[in-house]
């Protein structure tokens, strides 16, 4: 179905910075217990939940039964300990999760060995028979090179992290980071991305194939299930546990940006200062761009974050291949182009970023050649055909979805207000159902 995407490379000061800012609860080693397993306001408003109080074992149980184990397991000095040789098994949430963002922090004592399963459904006699497992290792203790498919911040088993993976040693710290959105599932080690893959593509497949997990015929197909944590009989405590849901709005709460009749609630900028209809009409539902004079059509309104979805296609009778583009987040004066980030609809190219007057974003260095990132794979039905676009802004992260399967990913993205943007650059294109589900309700106008 689709390829693996390559891991992020790139340190970006602002990356890290808003990681850390995220982190708010998290202590580093050394600081008093008051700010740990604590959510800040703005941690709660944003939809964050504790998974760990720091007292209790509330939320949690055996994977084996419904009560947390007696032995084997323990809440000491403000952590979430599984002690070595205790041989309680595996604890899993209480709750099932489907899409979410994972938070949490661990260190590990000596040649120690752990992980993080996901969507684990108890049918199984192991959670990992079900769940793909974030590996909690000490690299150096056991010798292991540090890009390992075993090695700490790894999928274990499947995805391999980068070398340059900013892991701490036994006794200190680690921060961890999952993200689970539909089928996409990506690593982070201490603020740094180590990998991302889709699950089910051909790639995963390939690899599962290769793996013990063949065997299991739904390791890694759940939508939803609980998450685990492991005891492989060594020293590992966890702490600042924390999860936000980021589960699928509903289209209820669309709001059209077309209205299917009319350009109303729409304004226009052409190069050659012509009216917006010069470009732009409106024909049995569908917007049409004649692609001459270049410019752009745009919302009226500002959005920060959200989810838009539409659909495109060049002309059916003509099938002429041509380029557009939806431009978001575009601020400043307009001009051709204006500042903003572009999801690119050139024909072929569909699901590429384009960075455009500076626009401060973190993309894959290993697909990024100037202003220009590549997407991870072709995934555009015939020229002349309807396609869908999904992109989602929320936060600093930004998400291509080209008819069903991501495409690209941005992080540390600039969060700021700006208008949404059809481009007219040159062939004749078509638009429909053009609809938003703001994530945050900050629209200005």
């Amino acid at each position: 179905m689709r390829l693996t995407l390559s891991p992020h490379f790139v340190i970006s000061i602002l990356s890290l910075l808003l990681l850390c800012s995220s982190n708010a609860a998290a202590a580093p080693p050394g600081e008093g217990a008051e700010s740990v397993n604590r959510l800040t306001k703005s941690q709660e408003a944003a939809g964050w939940k504790l998974l760990f109080d720091g007292k209790t074992s509330r939320g949690w149980r055996s994977y084996y039964n419904e009560k947390f184990p007696e032995k084997g397991w323990t809440v000491e000095d403000n952590t979430l300990r599984v002690i070595a040789r205790g041989g309680a098994g595996d604890v899993m949430t209480t709750e099932q999760y489907a899409d979410f963002d994972l938070r949490l922090e661990w260190k590990v004592s000596e040649k120690a060995n752990s992980g993080i399963m996901y969507r684990v459904t108890p049918e199984q006699k192991a959670p990992w028979h079900t769940g793909p497992e974030y590996q909690i290792f000490d690299d150096k203790g056991h010798g292991l090179d540090p890009k390992n498919p075993h090695s700490a911040g790894a999928l274990y088993g499947l995805y391999a992290p980068p070398p340059e993976k900013p892991s701490k040693p036994a006794g200190e710290w680690n921060q961890t980071r999952i993200v689970l959105r539909g089928d996409y599932v990506a690593h982070w080690l201490n603020g740094i991305q180590l990998m991302e893959c889709v699950m089910g593509s051909k790639d995963w497949q390939k690899r599962v194939d290769a793996s013990k997990f063949k065997v299991f015929p739904k390791f890694g197909r759940n939508r939803t299930g609980h998450i685990v944590l492991q005891d492989h009989g060594h020293d590992v405590w966890f702490r600042n546990i924390r999860i936000r849901k980021l589960e699928p709005q509903p289209e209820s709460r669309a709001v059209p940006l077309f209205n299917g009749k009319d350009l109303e609630g729409l304004t226009c900028f052409l190069n050659d200062n012509s009216k917006m209809e010069a470009a732009w009409s409106v024909k049995d539902g569908v917007l049409i761009c004649k692609g001459q004079p270049f410019g752009y059509i745009k919302t009226v309104k500002d959005y920060t974050n959200f989810v838009l979805k539409l659909e495109w296609r060049f002309d059916p009778v003509t099938k002429k291949a041509g380029n557009s583009g939806v431009l978001f987040r575009q601020v400043g004066p307009d001009k051709v182009w204006p500042k903003c980030i572009e999801a690119q609809l050139h024909s072929g190219y569909a699901g590429d970023f384009w960075n455009i007057g500076g626009f401060t974003m973190t993309t894959d260095a290993e697909r990024t050649k100037g202003r220009n990132t590549r997407k991870t794979h072709f995934n555009e039905f015939p020229v002349g055909q309807w396609n869908e676009y999904e992109i989602i802004a929320d936060g600093g992260d930004i998400t291509l979805i080209v008819n069903g399967e991501v495409l690209n990913r941005a992080t540390a993205a600039a969060e700021i207000p700006g208008k949404i943007c059809l481009q007219s650059e040159g062939v004749e294109i078509h638009f429909r159902n053009i609809r938003l589900i703001s994530l945050d309700g900050k629209e200005t106008k």
